[in-house]
Order: structure tokens, then C-alpha cells, then sequence
């Protein structure tokens, strides 16, 4: 609804001279941003990338709130209960997609949340820690094999891409591994690192620079094609599993009935913040790509990701117990 037509509402009594200034003066206090994952894991590291540009072009603070645990559904359940008044936005990362059919929620994602933009998109990795005997994805699935259910795997959680992903591996290449979640990235990459599991399923950002000091050893990346953000490591789907592709990605999500003027203006001023050089660079750094979408784009890619992959969870009967 542009500036027009809400005059044209006030001239009939059906928008308040109220209503019109807050619209129109929007933002006049601190913005709310939940990021429904603790802090330390790749939602929280991409949102505090991109916060200080973004709270800078829109005049105001956002300040970002974690709400974790559930696999990410505790914050998003108290984002979709939020009053659409443009102050209070959330950050959702993959498992927003899974979780529509993992969980039984008192919402859907694309009745509750309106779509912003995709903020970054990015490979995710398998990686195991440089003390095991695995130099190679192939070493992973003979010795699974060999003796199925004895090697696992960690996750940020039950239900997320990384999980239903390396199910759809194990399903596709005939082995079993045990599954190992965690409340979040950042607790699961400590256990990885110290060596108290073996192997883990994440996105390059909260791995990256283990990688490079090469206390984890990358075996293989979920894109279609070798990632430049995890060079000389083969991708899945030319490893025997032909067009094998499961980008990690991150969104920009507010809710249903915040007024348009204020729905163009935060897509206006989230994709100035990520066109800055200095922003996306540092994003980039962390082992993914900005997108900074346009609302359509992000709210389609939204409903493929959630069919996809509600798809693979009720095939694999994946339950909130897995």
C-alpha cells in the first residue's frame, strides 16, 4: 500500500491519521531481531555481520535477541506471535523449511511470516576431526558399512538440512550412521573440534576456520558443485551421488499484516546493509554467498524448500526423536 492509497483510506475512515504517521515516521524506536538460535552459531554470526549497517541506514538499534533450543522453533514461535508493527523481525536459518513437517507448530511459515529476502546461501560440509582414520567421504561410508550404526555424526539439530541431508546420503548410498544433535551450532562445533565426535554435518561458517587450522578435515560439500569456500573438497554429487545438492541458507522473515510501506522499507534498507562492500565481504569471509533477494524470490524458495524436504522426513520417518 503506497503513501496514495492510505491517504485515500483515511479520506473513507479507514486508515487513522495515527496509523499514517507511524507508517510514514517508521522506525521510531529500537527494532527487535530474533535470531531463534543461541549465540555463537551461524545465525547469530551472519545477523551481527549485517546488524550495525542495517540499524545505521534505518536511523534505530536492532537489537538482536536469541531464542533458542527446539531446533529453532522456540524463537520463531515467539516471532509468529509478535504484532506485525514492523518491530519485531526474525532471522530464520534452514530449519525453519524442516521443521513445517518435523514439528507440529501452532504456525505455518508462510501464513505467519511474510518473506524479505534470502540474506546468504552456502555449502554445508561433512568434516571429521583430524584424529580419525577417515582421509576421504569413501573411508566414511565403507567402514559405516562394515559395521553399521557404530560412527556418528553431529548436527546443530534434529530435523535441520544438515540432518535430513546426510539422511538422504545415507538412504542413497545404502549405509547407516548414528545421529548426534545438538541445541545449535555453536555447542555442536566445540564437541567437534575437542575431538568427542567424529564426523559433522554443518555449514562452512562456524567451521571454516577449523578447517584451515586443520583440526577438521573436510570430506565432502553438499552443493552440486566444488565450493569455493571449501576448495580441493569434492562435492556429494561427484562422489557417486549424482545430483546431490542441499544449499544451507539464511533468511530475512517478518510477519503477516505489517504494513507494506513498512515491509519496502526494511527490504530497501536490508539489501543497502548487504550491498555494502565491507558487510558482504566479511559475510562472504565466513563460507557463504549473499543473495539479498527480492520478497517473491525468497517467499518461492521458501515453499520448495519446505516441500523438498518435508518430502525426505516422511519418507525417512524422521521424528523429533531421532
Amino acid at each position: 500500500m503506497n503513501r496514495r492509497s492510505l491517504l485515500a483510506l483515511a479520506a473513507t475512515g479507514l486508515a487513522t491519521p495515527h496509523l499514517l504517521h507511524a507508517q510514514e515516521a517508521w522506525p521510531e524506536r529500537p527494532i527487535r531481531l530474533i535470531v531463534p538460535w543461541p549465540p555463537g552459531g551461524s545465525t547469530d554470526t551472519i545477523a551481527r555481520l549485517f546488524q550495525p549497517k542495517l540499524a545505521e541506514i534505518l536511523g534505530r538499534p536492532v537489537i538482536i535477541d536469541n531464542r533458542g533450543g527446539a531446533s529453532g522453533s522456540i524463537g520463531a514461535i515467539e516471532a509468529s506471535r509478535a504484532a506485525p508493527d514492523g518491530y519485531t523481525w526474525m532471522f530464520a536459518y534452514d530449519n525453519e523449511a524442516t521443521n513445517q513437517t518435523l514439528m507440529r507448530l501452532p504456525y505455518k511459515t508462510l501464513e505467519a511470516f511474510i518473506p524479505v529476502s534470502l540474506v546468504a546461501t552456502g555449502p554445508l560440509a561433512l568434516v571429521a576431526h583430524s584424529s580419525t582414520p577417515y582421509r576421504s567421504f569413501k573411508d566414511v561410508v565403507a567402514a559405516a558399512k562394515a559395521a553399521p550404526d557404530t560412527i556418528s555424526f553431529a548436527s546443530s539439530g534434529v530435523g535441520g538440512l544438515a540432518h535430513v541431508s546426510t539422511t538422504l546420503l545415507q538412504q542413497q548410498g545404502g549405509f547407516n550412521l548414528v545421529h548426534v544433535p545438538y541445541r545449535g551450532g555453536g555447542p555442536a562445533v566445540q564437541d567437534a573440534v575437542a575431538g568427542q565426535v567424529p564426523l559433522f554435518m554443518s555449514n562452512v561458517v562456524i567451521i571454516s576456520q577449523h578447517i584451515r587450522a586443520g583440526t577438521l578435515r573436510p570430506l565432502g560439500v553438499t552443493t552440486l558443485k566444488e565450493s569455493r569456500h571449501v576448495p580441493g573438497t569434492e562435492p556429494f554429487a561427484e562422489q557417486g551421488f549424482a545430483g546431490f545438492d542441499a544449499p544451507t541458507w539464511w533468511a530475512f522473515l517478518g510477519r503477516v499484516g505489517t504494513p507494506e510501506p513498512i515491509q519496502r522499507r526494511m527490504h530497501e534498507a536490508l539489501t543497502q546493509a548487504l550491498a555494502d562492500g565491507d558487510v558482504r565481504s566479511r559475510i562472504e569471509e565466513q563460507g557463504c554467498d549473499v543473495r539479498a533477494t527480492r520478497p517473491d524470490e525468497c517467499g518461492r524458495f521458501l515453499g520448495r524448500e519446505i516441500e523438498r524436504w518435508g518430502k525426505v522426513i516422511r519418507d525417512n520417518k524422521i521424528s523429533a526423536d531421532s
